[in-house]
């Protein structure tokens, strides 16, 4: 389950590559050279601020969440791309699926809590029912790191639905 995210990602790790590539090849003794480099070296340290930014959703160098004010500490999802859709399994079934207003606000809390990748495994795991070997396929992880994810995300579940018990 990629989000527009992970296909940027995707994307500034393939140009990474190519501006690494290209910076073995210049000749380090030539002065026009010596420029190149200069800027090569800039673009790919802008990219791994960027990237890192994107893997964590946060700025990059900040420590104990400096970069985050008490306006930013409830994250709100106006777009949730991270549940799948299961109209189709709630149509089919005996029973009506009813959240209340609270209780979506409960699923969405504890779902902020969850990195993304920790975020894509429960759910492709629980929700799509898939195996830690095709979620790593599909993810292009190691099925370790899947199996990783789901147990520090079921961490994570507990201890966020035990809070609100």
């Amino acid at each position: 389950m990629k989000v527009w995210a992970d296909e940027l990602l995707h994307e500034y790790g393939i140009h990474k590559k190519d501006l690494e590539r290209r910076r073995d090849r210049l000749d380090r003794n030539d002065f026009h050279s010596k420029q190149d480099l200069t800027q090569i070296n800039s673009m790919i340290e802008s990219m791994n601020f960027s990237m890192e930014w994107l893997e964590t959703g946060r700025q990059p160098g900040t420590f104990k969440g400096v970069d985050k004010k008490s306006i930013y500490q409830h994250q709100s999802f106006s777009n949730m791309d991270f549940i799948p859709d299961i109209t189709e399994q709630l149509e089919e079934g005996p029973k009506q699926l009813y959240m209340t207003a609270e209780e979506k606000i409960i699923l969405a809390d504890i779902f902020a809590s969850l990195t993304l990748r920790e975020r894509q495994c429960y759910i492709l795991h629980y929700a799509a029912g898939k195996s830690w070997s095709c979620i790593a396929d599909e993810l292009g992880v190691s099925k370790s790191r899947v199996q990783q994810a789901i147990i520090r995300a079921k961490k994570k579940i507990s201890a966020r639905v035990s809070q609100t018990d």
